[in-house]
C-alpha cells in the first residue's frame, strides 16, 4: 500500500513507507539501546543489528580498515614505490582528470614531498588525449623517469604501458579489469577479475591510501617512519564521496574521519576551495559531493586537466587561492555548457522515448567534459541507464551512468570486445566509451539489449522510498543532529527521507533558472522553508508555483541551513503530491 495514499505524485512516482518489519526492529532497538527513535529507524532500515548499533554510530578505522595485503600485487607495489624513494629515483604520477584521480595523485605527491621527493604530475587532456595512459605520453615520461604510477586508470592500458620501456609502471586503480592485465610491476585493483570483489567498493584514492598504509608497514619493519597518514584522510573522503563510492564498511570510517580532518582546515587547497564555495559550516558529505567535488572536476572537464590535482597537493595558500578562483570560474562556465547540452539531449531522448532499457542521446560538438553530468541527469529523469555522446567529426566520446542493479561497465566492455566501440570501460554505475559514427546505432541497440537482460527498463519512475512522516513542529535542529550520528550519508547509504503531510504553500519563488524556494505551513502556526533544486527541469516547478491555494504532501530530506550565525531547518524537496 502506498504511503499517505500517494500512488502518483507530481513527478509520477508512488510513495513507499517503511515496512512493518523495519518499524518493529527500530522500536526494539530504541528500547534496548536508549538511542533516539529517529536514529534507530535509520539503523533498522540499513539492517544494523541491535548489538552493533553503537559501534555503527562510531566507526573506527582500526576496526574497519582492511589489511592492504588482501589485494593482489600490494606488497610488490609498495616495495617498488619505497625503493624509488630510498634511491631518489625519478617518479611520475599519471592521474585521471576527475576528483578521484586528482585526490589519488595528491595523496602520493604530498606523501612523497614529506619524504623529500618531488614527483612529476601528468594528467591527460580530456579532449586531446582522452582517458587513461596513451602511448605518446608514456613514451615521453619514460625518457626522464624511472617509475610511473598510474592512479585511477591503467588497468586496461596494455599498449601504452608496454610502450613505457625503460621505466617500471605501477597501476593503482578500481575500474573493472579485463581478462588480462598490463605487463608491469603491479596492478593493485580490487576489481581485477582474479580478485574476490570484497573490496570493490573502494575508489582509487582508497586503493592509494591502502598502498601508503602498506608502505608505512614496510618502513616500520625496517625501523623507519613515514608521514602521518591520518592527516591525508580529507583527500580520501573527498574522492570517496565525489566518485559516488558506496559509503559502506571501511568507506564509512574513511569519510567520517576525513571530514574531521577537513574541519581542521590544514590543507591549503581545500581551505581556499571551501572559502570560494562559501562554505560556512563544518564539512559534510553533501559539501564534498555538491560544492567541492564539482569545482575540483571543472578543470578536467573544460579547462586545464591538472588544476584539481595541483590544488589538492599544493602547500602554498597563495597558489591555492589562485587555483580555487580559477576552478570556481570554470565551474560556472561548465554549468552554462551543461545546461545547453542537457536541453538538447533531453529533447532528443524524449523524442526517441524514455521507456526503453537504455536512454541515450548524441550530438555534434557536445563538450566531452559535460556528457557524463548530462547522462546522470537523463538517468535521474527516466530511471534508466543513460549514455550521452559528443561527436567531433566521425568519432564520438561518450559517458554513461547506470541505475542500481545494472552493471553498465561490464556491458560497455562487452561492446568494445565485440568491435562496436573503439574502446570503453568503467565500473557498475559509470562508464566511458569512444564510438565511430557508423557504429552508433548498432552499438546503442546492442547495449540496450545487454542492459535489458539485467532488468533495465522495467517499470516507470522509481518508487520514492520514505522513512516516515513528520510534522513541521517535529523537524528540529536537534532531530537532524541526532540523525547525522548515523552518517555519513551518500551513495549506498542514503540520508533518511521524510514526508511532511498536508501543508500549504505560503510563498513560492523561482531562484536562478531552475530552482524553487518555498515557505510551507501547517496552518496551525508551524512551518518550514524548502528548496527544490532543478524543480523547473520537471513538473514540480510549475505545479507548485501555480498551487492555487491547494494543500500538498511534501517529501524530501531535512538539513540544517546556517545563515548569519543562525540555524534553522530546511527541507530539500524532492517530490510532492496533492493532499486528498
Amino acid at each position: 500500500m502506498s504511503f499517505l495514499g500517494v500512488e502518483q505524485s507530481l513527478t509520477g512516482r508512488s510513495w513507499v513507507g517503511p515496512g512493518a518489519e523495519v518499524e518493529r526492529a527500530a522500536e526494539m532497538m530504541a528500547q534496548q539501546t536508549d538511542l533516539p527513535r529517529a536514529v534507530c529507524q535509520v539503523l533498522a532500515r540499513r539492517g544494523v543489528p541491535v548489538a552493533e548499533a553503537r559501534g555503527f554510530l562510531d566507526p573506527k578505522l582500526k576496526e574497519l580498515l582492511p589489511d592492504p595485503r588482501e589485494m593482489k600485487d600490494m606488497e610488490a607495489a609498495a616495495a617498488r614505490f619505497l625503493a624509488a624513494v630510498k634511491q631518489r629515483q625519478r617518479i611520475a604520477v599519471f592521474a585521471d582528470y576527475d576528483v578521484d584521480g586528482g585526490s589519488s595523485a595528491a595523496l602520493l605527491l604530498v606523501w612523497l614531498r614529506q619524504m623529500g621527493v618531488q614527483a612529476t604530475l601528468y594528467v591527460p587532456d580530456r579532449i586531446d588525449e582522452g582517458y587513461g595512459p596513451n602511448v605518446p605520453a608514456m613514451q615521453e615520461l619514460v625518457r626522464v623517469h624511472d617509475l610511473i604510477i598510474c592512479v585511477d586508470c591503467g588497468t586496461l592500458s596494455h599498449e601504452p604501458i608496454a610502450a613505457a620501456k625503460g621505466a617500471d609502471v605501477i597501476v593503482l586503480d578500481h575500474h573493472l579489469g579485463g581478462e588480462t592485465l598490463p605487463d608491469c610491476v603491479a596492478v593493485v585493483n580490487p576489481n581485477r577479475q582474479d580478485e574476490s570483489g570484497d573490496l570493490g567498493y573502494l575508489c582509487a584514492a582508497g586503493v592509494v591510501f591502502l598502498m601508503l598504509v602498506e608502505a608505512g608497514r614496510q618502513l616500520r619493519a625496517e625501523g623507519a617512519k613515514g608521514p602521518d597518514l591520518m592527516a591525508l584522510l580529507d583527500l580520501v573522503a573527498l574522492a570517496t564521496v565525489a566518485d559516488v563510492a558506496p559509503l559502506i564498511e571501511a568507506n564509512r570510517a574513511l569519510v567520517r574521519q576525513g571530514l574531521k580532518v577537513m574541519a581542521q582546515r590544514q590543507r591549503p587547497g581545500l581551505v581556499a576551495l571551501s572559502d570560494v564555495a562559501r562554505m560556512d559550516t563544518a564539512p559534510s558529505s553533501y559539501h564534498l559531493g555538491f560544492l567541492l567535488g564539482p569545482r575540483v572536476n571543472a578543470g578536467g572537464r573544460i579547462g586545464q586537466a591538472d588544476l584539481g590535482a595541483r590544488l589538492l597537493s599544493t602547500d602554498s595558500l597563495h597558489e591555492a587561492q589562485a587555483l580555487s578562483e580559477r576552478l570556481d570560474a570554470l565551474n560556472t562556465e561548465r554549468r552554462e555548457i551543461e545546461n545547453a547540452v542537457r536541453a538538447a539531449a533531453l529533447e532528443q531522448a524524449e523524442a526517441r522515448g524514455l521507456e526503453a532499457p537504455l536512454v541515450w542521446a548524441a550530438g555534434e560538438g557536445w563538450h566531452a567534459g559535460v556528457v557524463g553530468i548530462v547522462a546522470s541527469r537523463l538517468k535521474e529523469t527516466a530511471n534508466r541507464p543513460a549514455i550521452v555522446i559528443g561527436f567531433d567529426g566521425d568519432e564520438g566520446k561518450g559517458s554513461g551512468r547506470s541505475v542500481s542493479g545494472v552493471d553498465l561497465g561490464a556491458s560497455i566492455q562487452k561492446l568494445a570486445a565485440e568491435g562496436l566501440l573503439v574502446k570503453g570501460g568503467g565500473h557498475k554505475m559509470a562508464a566511458g566509451l569512444t564510438v565511430m559514427r557508423d557504429k552508433l546505432e548498432p552499438a546503442m541497440a546492442r547495449l540496450s539489449e545487454l542492459l535489458a537482460k539485467q532488468g533495465a527498463g522495467k517499470g516507470g519512475p522509481a518508487d520514492l522510498k520514505l522513512d516516515g512522516a513528520l510534522m513541521p513542529r517535529a523537524a528540529t535542529v536537534d532531530l537532524i543532529e541526532q540523525i547525522e550520528q548515523a552518517g555519513p550519508f551518500g551513495a549506498g547509504a542514503p540520508a533518511p527521507r521524510y514526508a511532511l503531510p498536508d501543508l500549504q504553500v505560503r510563498f513560492a519563488k523561482r531562484v536562478g533558472e531552475t530552482h524553487l524556494k518555498l515557505s510551507l505551513s501547517d496552518g496551525l502556526g508551524a512551518g518550514l522553508d524548502a528548496i527544490a533544486f532543478g524543480a523547473f527541469d520537471g513538473p514540480l516547478g510549475e505545479k507548485l508555483s501555480n498551487h492555487g491555494g491547494a494543500r500538498f504532501h511534501f517529501a524530501g530530506r531535512l538539513e540544517i541551513n546556517s545563515w548569519g550565525g543562525r540555524q534553522n531547518v530546511q527541507l530539500r524537496l524532492e517530490d510532492a503530491a496533492p493532499a486528498q
